[in-house]
């Protein structure tokens, strides 16, 4: 199993939480091939919201950027060999709403 092979990265969560992402993410990756990240990513999001409520995301892959919002104790960012794993429980609030909104408009001015 990949679970010892894990780094982490940046992370809030409590250590369970941390373990149980490491262990789903080492399952999928023992279940999908590597090249299918949208499935290993599609496992690890859909047992995160059985396990600690809906509103969870999960980003896989070896290439990719993020600026994210997350609940304080929601986020975690780790590697299993080449794999990147992001995983957050998404938030936003009204003034992020309001200035996302402002910054789309200045990108089609």
């Amino acid at each position: 199993m990949l679970e010892g092979k894990a780094v982490i990265s940046d992370t809030d969560m409590l250590q369970t939480m941390q373990q149980d992402a490491i262990r789903l993410a080492a399952k999928a990756l023992d279940i999908f091939d590597v090249i299918d990240t949208t499935e290993i990513a599609c496992c690890v999001k859909k047992e995160f919201d059985r396990l600690y409520g809906f509103g969870w995301q999960c980003i896989v892959g070896t290439d990719f950027g993020s600026f994210v919002t997350h609940f304080h104790g929601c986020f975690i960012y780790f590697c299993i060999g080449s794999l990147a794993f992001l995983l957050f429980k998404g938030a936003a609030g009204p003034e992020l709403e309001a200035s996302r909104f402002a910054s789309l408009d200045a990108v089609k001015a």
